[in-house]
């Protein structure tokens, strides 16, 4: 099985029609989940009203405490590729070309809507990347019903 992978990035979280927020942004793919993508943002802008916790210096001897969970959006893999010439997506992942060699992603969740702007150039190297490791078409061939099945049972 080839090995996950892990692109970091940015992305402008849109604030206002004149205000941006830079953010580090992680790109993953995991073989043993082929059909899906995932963005994973630092616990820091975590949008559940809850602020992180930062993690204090370990006492000497002890091991160092966990540090905050990351934020993590799981959606197709197919979705990331349409979104990056058409708009795509329905319900929490919305996906559309920009001016200026952009990609626009929308995450909408209960507490509210992010819009981010990729530099596409980067969503397409990580495609590429993936499809290296999983072919278009040959997603059926890596995926484990039985690891699904138990995931989806708890």
């Amino acid at each position: 099985m080839p090995a996950a992978l892990e692109q970091a990035t940015q992305a402008h979280l849109i604030v206002s029609a004149h205000r941006s927020a830079l953010l580090s942004v992680k790109l993953r793919y995991h073989p043993e989940d082929p059909l899906a993508v995932r963005m994973v943002f630092p616990a820091e802008y975590a949008v559940d009203g809850t602020d992180p916790v930062p993690a204090a210096p370990a006492a000497e001897g002890l091991p160092s405490p966990q540090a905050p969970p990351e934020v993590e959006w799981v959606f197709a893999r197919e979705l990331l590729a349409a979104g990056l010439d058409l708009p795509s997506g329905v319900g929490d992942v919305h996906i559309r070309p920009a001016p200026g060699q952009h990609t626009m992603v929308e995450l909408r969740a209960p507490e509210g809507i992010a819009l981010l702007r990729f530099d596409s150039g980067d969503l397409r190297r990580f495609l590429r990347h993936s499809y290296s490791a999983v072919p278009e078409g040959e997603e059926f061939h890596h995926l484990d019903p039985d690891r699904a099945l138990a995931e989806l049972l708890g």
